[in-house]
């Protein structure tokens, strides 16, 4: 008890010696010598708790700050803290603030600043030498005359947000210096030469950010590593999400003891496992993929009810915390979809042969078993740890096939045909209810052997896609409802917000001027009244324009430790528990469902809420990366189909209007462009933002969302992954 006084007191006095500092629980523990695994946890309970007590304020998501009697009399004074953002928008704003700083490439820069629903924008010459993705302190400076915007100044750079970069090495004379592909990143990156990786000019590569402590002078690095050459096909697509701060190695520790996992089943690993390996179970995947992490059975219990098993693989068993293997999980905490390749979190050894749920072998699995009735409703659920073996490995295409009739005779045709059968009425059951039906066509693009996009067309989107989908909805759902019930027992929600007010508002005008209604109560939508408008509009040329609008004014679903609920899919329960090869969050689940499985509710947690907090945050962080390296892949891929076709007249419809130009996704090509405003030299031209158009000031031609148009490819820009139209 003495020492955790003691040790209480002295985080509290590195928070009160530097108030005006904030800190993560690993600042403070490295500041306090402590390296041990258990006083670290220590550390981060009493942050936890001093938190709780008042005496800290979360601030720039996992970081803390001293709270000062100043800041405790303002508060309370201001009424509650809830009330920071209203008083912020008076005008009362504290003279210094911090955040984490997103850079535009023209060079300026907009601050994030927790509790301020508007960010604090920074010229220029006010970024001091600040990068994107920095923690920042900002001061607050007066803006010029006219200008609405919150704006601020960088006075120090708190934490850098990247220490390493993805770029283009260049040798001029004596310097040489790497030209980064993030353009986020604004500067150039002067190496020696002479360091211990030698490149030739033009190669890609991996560099260190070590110093940039003045304006005036560019950062400086060192070379890590050559990816390759920056016109080979295959590492333009890699650098990209390494620039991202994706990492697709594993260390030779984590590589040591994925190869030490026996994929052979010994009778200790069996021991206590439910044993479903004479079921009819089977996996359905996209036909070039080798992890399956779920399967299903379906079984007749009798008096109109079936025993439905969603079986996903037990990464659990075999990555264990504590781990090379867990920590490098943890770290990547998803698997990256390039439009080329797969960037796993696990091993390959693991990811697609060890917990890989392949036909006729025998693998161990953590299963939800559902009693359901022919309609699929639940009665009751029920998880454990057991043993399979899939009888079948089918493709979308296969079961398609077999939902179509196509396969007559099939072995799995009864059990397909009613599974469909039941997934379409949870599904039709669920929009009912209030779960949003979004559901935008993708694109797939077709390459060649060298990494060469010859073709782009629609991914096709199969009944058997949504039987899978809705199982899984169904166990994510299931699960979370019955182990993260007990507020005082942590657990992982895949939580969705409520959609910003203001956003909502302005998604009603917009979808009025193409003739619907979107009601709602002061910017508070019932999600059934938005499925209303998505239904209204299937099948004509407005839909792909108004689905994207309301996909764009919802909230971002995000992991966290408090349940708000799922609003797109009006769940008051959900989680991610089906996936855990490719998404580490779903470990996690896997892992605080077992311990109340063996333990319950009452005993010690195996992780603190405020640790998980943490790796909610840190995983939602890592999702969003992931995403946008998937789309960057496929918009370089984009850029270098159309480029074949420059010069090319295509049909298209308009997709998006600014002041600054027309948006044109071609009907043929599949690609989206701008026809810049600059190029429109028939009239001059100015945005109508009641109408969403471009409105000659002289002819009166209107450019306006959906119109048809024809136009004429201009140019394509790799290094922007940006396309030009030109109106003909």
């Amino acid at each position: 008890m003495g020492r955790h006084k003691s040790l209480k007191k002295q985080v509290l006095e590195q928070f009160q010696s530097n108030g005006h500092r904030s800190f993560r629980a690993k600042e403070i523990a490295n500041r306090l010598d402590l390296t041990d695994n258990d006083d670290y946890r220590q550390c981060r309970q009493l942050i936890e708790d001093l938190h709780a007590d008042g005496r800290l304020k979360r601030v720039g998501g996992n970081r803390y700050t001293y709270r000062s009697k100043d800041d405790i009399r303002r508060e309370k004074s201001s009424g509650k803290q809830a009330a920071a953002e209203k008083k912020a928008s008076a005008g009362d704003i504290p003279h210094q603030l911090e955040g984490r700083i997103t850079v535009h490439p023209d060079g300026y820069g907009f601050v994030d600043v927790e509790n301020f629903e508007e960010d604090f924008f920074v010229r220029e010459r006010n970024m001091e030498t600040a990068l994107d993705g920095d923690f920042v302190k900002i001061g607050i400076v007066a803006p010029r005359k006219g200008d609405k915007r919150r704006q601020a100044e960088v006075l120090e750079v708190i934490e850098r947000g990247r220490t390493e970069a993805v770029g283009t090495y260049r040798k001029s004379g004596k310097f040489s210096l790497v030209v980064p592909d993030d353009r986020r990143l604004t500067h150039d990156i002067y190496v020696d030469p002479d360091g211990d990786v030698s490149a030739t000019d033009g190669d890609k590569v991996l560099v260190s950010i070590d110093h940039y402590e003045h304006r005036g002078a560019a950062p400086q690095g060192r070379l890590l590593s050559i990816l390759g050459r920056a016109d080979d096909p295959e590492i333009q697509t890699l650098a990209i999400a390494m620039s991202m701060g994706v990492r697709p190695e594993f260390s030779e520790q984590v590589i040591a003891e994925a190869r030490k996992i026996d994929v052979d089943l010994s009778r200790d690993a069996l021991a206590g496992r439910e044993d479903f390996r004479n079921e009819t179970v089977f996996t359905i995947d996209p036909e070039d993929a080798k992890d399956f992490d779920d399967a299903l059975h379906i079984k007749d219990i009798g008096h109109g009810r079936y025993e439905i098993g969603v079986h996903i693989a037990d990464v659990s068993h075999y990555v264990r915390p504590g781990t090379a293997l867990d920590s490098s999980a943890r770290e990547k905490a998803t698997s990256v979809y390039l439009v080329d390749r797969v960037l796993p979190m696990l091993p390959e050894g693991i990811s697609n042969n060890v917990c890989s749920l392949r036909p006729n072998e025998d693998r161990l699995a953590f299963s939800c078993i559902l009693d359901v009735d022919s309609h699929g409703e639940v009665g009751k659920i029920r998880v454990t740890e057991s043993v399979i073996r899939s009888k079948h490995r089918l493709s979308y295409r296969e079961a398609q096939a077999i939902i179509d009739g196509r396969r007559p005779g099939h072995e799995l045709e009864e059990t397909i045909q009613q599974l469909n059968g039941m997934a379409k009425s949870i599904r039709e059951a669920r929009f009912e209810e209030g779960s949003i039906d979004f559901d935008l066509p993708e694109i797939k693009i077709i390459l060649d052997d060298d990494g060469t996009p010859v073709d782009i067309i629609p991914r096709p989107r199969f009944d058997a896609n949504r039987l899978i989908e809705e199982f899984m909805l169904l166990a994510n759902r299931h699960v979370a409802m019955e182990f993260g019930a007990k507020e005082s027992f942590p657990f992982v929600f895949r939580v969705h917000e409520h959609p910003n007010r203001d956003k909502i508002v302005e998604l009603s005008k917009y979808v009025k001027m193409f003739g619907h209604d979107l009601p709602h109560k002061n910017g508070e939508v019932d999600p059934r009244r938005l499925n209303a408008l998505l239904r209204s509009i299937e099948g004509t040329s407005q839909e792909p324009i108004i689905e994207m609008a309301a996909l764009r004014s919802m909230a971002k679903a995000v992991y966290a430790v408090e349940n708000v609920g799922h609003f797109g899919l009006h769940f008051s329960h959900y989680t991610h528990f089906t996936s855990p090869i490719r998404r580490y969050p779903d470990l996690l689940v896997h892992r605080l469902v077992k311990h109340q499985l063996i333990h319950g509710m009452g005993n010690n947690p195996p992780i603190g809420k405020g640790e998980l907090a943490d790796l909610c945050d840190h995983c939602s962080e890592q999702e969003q990366t992931a995403v946008q390296a998937e789309r960057e892949s496929v918009s370089l891929k984009q850029v270098e189909y159309v480029k074949k076709h420059v010069g090319e007249t295509f049909a298209g419809v308009i997709s998006g209007v600014s002041k600054f130009g027309v948006f044109v996704e071609l009907n043929e090509l599949l690609v989206e462009g701008l026809v810049h405003v600059r190029d429109m030299d028939n009239d001059f031209y100015e945005y109508d933002e009641s109408t969403y158009s471009l409105v000659g000031q002289r002819s009166g031609t209107k450019y306006q969302l959906g119109d048809a148009v024809t136009v004429r490819i201009a140019g394509a820009n790799e290094v922007k992954r940006e396309i030009d139209f030109q109106f003909v």
